[in-house]
């Protein structure tokens, strides 16, 4: 049981890590770092397997079950805090990680790679995207309204999420269904390599949810150990505690989501990026602050309404933009280099200002 004490306790791994010799961490960081790739390959090949066999699309398939398992770290994370009275923490993982996913993580995607733009899908789960970070928005500005000095996100605000999140889960499946009667495109969808395919679909459905739960595993702890390890190794070799909070600290909790999608990419299943980062983005406002703000109610600092919320909006409503545009049915180059430079200039502005609350 103590062997296991850091995958919950956090000042626990961090104490050991401090003792523990600078070679020792680099090998840690290695090793996590393998571990978090294979994860994200086993997470990869399981889910395109389950998508060819059970004719749910892969880019649905991203947006639920990819998604839930990846946005968990942050669900523990916003719900300790939430229970620890640290609102403003809870609600800057949410948000803070919806930033990362789509700035940085689908920015990189679609620079690195043609990325596939669904329409049926997006047409769907884009909105939802969009609309649940404009709820939080809506409901954080009306907080705002009835208690400027104290504003909070109350507990009937957690429930009603975690409920939208259970309807968002179920008509998933609807549109999945939907979609496989309209079209008549493989399931996996048109962007993979076909050998790799042929050799993917020998695995049996068993098998794809052991890939899928055991690379979901991998990828968590590997997350776990690595974050921590870098940031001391960061710290003994005089890296500011405020850069390391906004860049490696602000990565954290996104690590499944950017390993899930490197792996993706380099496999040639983009669009399985794309549902999980919709997806997460989702999971995030409903699940990581729903579930929070059930526990306890989550304070809402001055910075949101200033900094961190707008941020949100801009980087949601580009992509809302982008789908629009991409007739054609491929996100381009110069939009992930728009989500990036957005994300870069918020984290620059976070550092710059010293602005506190997301991540």
């Amino acid at each position: 049981m103590e062997l296991l004490r850091f995958l919950y306790d956090g000042a626990f791994l961090s104490a050991v890590l401090a003792d523990s010799h600078g070679i020792l961490l680099l090998i840690i960081t290695i090793v996590s770092i393998v571990v978090l790739s294979k994860g994200a390959d086993w997470l990869v090949d399981g889910s395109v397997s389950l998508a060819m066999r059970t004719r749910i699309p892969t880019i649905v398939i991203g947006a639920t079950i990819i998604s839930i398992g990846t946005t968990t770290p942050e669900a523990f994370v916003s719900v300790f805090a939430a229970w620890m009275g640290d609102g403003g923490l809870a609600l800057g993982n949410g948000v803070g990680s919806i930033i990362v996913d789509t700035g940085l993580i689908f920015g990189m995607t679609c620079i690195l790679a043609a990325t596939p733009a669904e329409r049926f899908i997006l047409n769907r789960t884009g909105w939802v995207q969009a609309g649940s970070a404009t709820l939080l928005v809506v409901l954080s500005l009306f907080a705002w309204y009835r208690a400027p000095d104290d504003p909070l996100l109350h507990r009937w605000v957690g429930f009603l999420f975690l409920v939208m999140l259970t309807g968002y889960m179920a008509v998933s499946v609807h549109w999945a269904n939907q979609r496989n009667r309209l079209d008549s495109i493989p399931a996996a969808g048109p962007y993979e390599n076909q050998e790799e395919m042929r050799k993917i679909k020998t695995s049996t459905v068993p098998v794809s949810w052991i890939m899928i739960l055991g690379g979901l595993s991998l990828v968590i702890i590997g997350a776990r150990v690595l974050i921590p390890c870098a940031t001391e190794i960061a710290f003994r070799i005089g890296v500011p505690t405020d850069i390391i909070a906004a860049t490696i600290v602000a990565l954290g909790t996104s690590l499944p989501e950017l390993m899930t999608a490197i792996s993706a990419v380099r496999k040639g299943h983009t669009e399985l990026t794309m549902g999980n980062i919709i997806g997460a983005d989702i999971l995030n406002c409903f699940f990581v602050i729903g579930a929070a703000a059930a526990v306890s109610p989550l304070e809402i600092p001055r910075t949101f309404f200033i900094f961190h919320f707008p941020a949100m909006l801009i980087i949601l409503y580009s992509f809302r933009v982008f789908v629009f545009m991409n007739r054609n049915g491929t996100f381009k180059r110069w939009q992930g280099v728009w989500l990036l430079s957005i994300y870069l200039v918020y984290v620059v502005l976070q550092y710059a200002f010293n602005i506190e609350g997301a991540h």
